[in-house]
């Protein structure tokens, strides 16, 4: 992982920040020691802890520092010529840390939460102390039922012994040794959930109800348009075409996560809070070549996850006349919005489910024993369209479903061809355009 050289006083002879290639250590000036130091990770210990090499140079000035790049150089030469040096087995613990580093550079946030998440809450304590040249499949399968223990369901042991193994996969990359026994083991399967449509009756009880609500429009985008949370949450005004009556769904909102913004002294950070988001320098995490804009504090707006995600849907005429109508009452946003909250800012994921919920209550309807959950309005938009004999490929194009042969310009499907399918949907419901 590249390293920032910490900006030095003036006396040393350093002015700037310098990013210095992954791999290659870090330089920085110690003002208490007045003097250059070098550092380079060189594997691991016997107990499985990181092994640092550091250099110095008590030459101020960018000779120092020239200097000690030097000798930071020759060591790492060292390293990589010794043919008998052999990486010291690292513990899981020790392990996750630096493959979680290494993930967070590529992975989606949301992902990479979700990793972390498994890494931290179940992989790591239940056998984070064992050494990964001595894992056997019992170890990975205690994992498993330290999580079934906890009443926890099959999908999330399904993901830890997912990650776990994808850790394991790249520890060996790094030249770790672990059996390849355990890379052969077969995941849990995915816990089964009772996630389906919203019945057509019930969808009708809702539309009628947010037809009465000034808003009504964002539960027509999520029941008529198929569209996701943060598609609904995140669509601008200028991505909605009245002139050709089409919504280009190009962005989600997302919340993304903080990470400390200061610097690690050993295993305390300098600022000395636990969490990134408490860390007065704190700052987004945001993986390499991760295209966002940011909106207020971590809510930003973020590309879908694939570029089949992207697409331009037509809008029913019931979506178009109440957007025209909400147009006129909208709240300002500095961020043109179509949906924000009073004073202007992004709605968050919670609230919008929580209005979802009330509205719910207010329709006198609920799913098997419970509220329906949000994501089960795209499964009536599918159900609907499905039903309505429109061609399965027309439908993945209409929702942006990541399995679908098509691109963001609609390569097999025309406007005219889904515009005709979400009229369709219309009709079913017997809802008058």
């Amino acid at each position: 992982m590249a390293t920032v050289m910490a900006t030095a006083d003036i006396r040393s002879g350093a002015t700037s920040r310098r990013r210095r290639p992954p791999g290659t250590g870090a330089i920085y000036w110690s003002e208490q020691a007045r003097e250059w130091r070098g550092s380079i990770e060189a594997g691991w210990t016997a107990n499985g802890t990181r092994r640092r090499i550091t250099v110095s140079s008590a030459t101020p000035g960018p000779a120092g520092r020239a200097e000690c790049a030097r000798r930071l150089e020759r060591k790492r030469a060292a390293l990589q010529s010794d043919k008998g040096a052999v990486l010291s087995a690292a513990t899981v613990k020790t392990w996750s840390g630096t493959w979680l580093d290494m993930r967070v550079r590529t992975q989606r946030p949301k992902s990479f939460a979700t990793d972390h998440s498994a890494v931290t809450k179940w992989i790591v304590p239940t056998i984070g102390r064992k050494r990964l040249d001595a894992l056997t499949p019992a170890d990975v399968r205690s994992v498993g039922e330290a999580i079934r223990s906890a009443g926890r369901t099959s999908s999330t042991e399904r993901r830890a012994h997912i990650v776990l193994i994808k850790m394991l996969k790249d520890a060996i990359l790094e030249g770790h040794q672990v059996s390849n026994r355990l890379l052969l083991m077969t995941p849990p399967p995915s816990s089964v959930h009772d996630r389906n449509a919203i019945n057509t009756e019930d969808a009708r009880a809702l539309l009628a109800v947010a037809a009465s609500h000034r808003d009504g429009s964002r539960w027509l985008a999520k029941l008529l348009q198929g569209m996701r949370q943060g598609e609904i949450l995140g669509l601008t005004w200028p991505m909605v075409d009245f002139a050709n009556q089409l919504m280009d769904i190009s962005w989600q909102l997302q919340a993304l996560y903080y990470q400390h913004g200061c610097q690690r002294i050993g295993n305390r950070w300098e600022c000395g809070r636990r969490f990134g988001g408490d860390c007065p320098t704190r700052t987004l995490r945001v993986p390499d070549g991760y295209e966002y804009r940011r909106l207020d504090g971590a809510l930003c707006l973020v590309r879908p996850k694939t570029a089949k995600g992207q697409r331009i849907v037509p809008m029913v005429p019931w979506m178009a006349s109440a957007l025209e109508s909400w147009r006129q009452a909208v709240p300002a946003s500095p961020h043109q919005l179509v949906w924000p909250r009073p004073d202007g800012r992004p709605l968050t994921a919670r609230t919008d489910t929580a209005d979802w919920n009330a509205l719910q209550v207010e329709a006198g309807v609920a799913g098997p024993g419970r509220a329906y959950y949000g994501h089960e309005a795209r499964h009536t938009t599918a159900t609907l369209l499905l039903e309505a004999g429109i061609d399965p490929q027309v439908v993945q194009a209409i929702l942006g479903h990541s399995s679908a042969a098509t691109s963001r310009s609609y390569q097999h499907v025309s406007h005219e061809m889904a515009r005709r399918a979400l009229d369709a949907l219309v009709q079913k419901l017997r809802v008058a355009g």
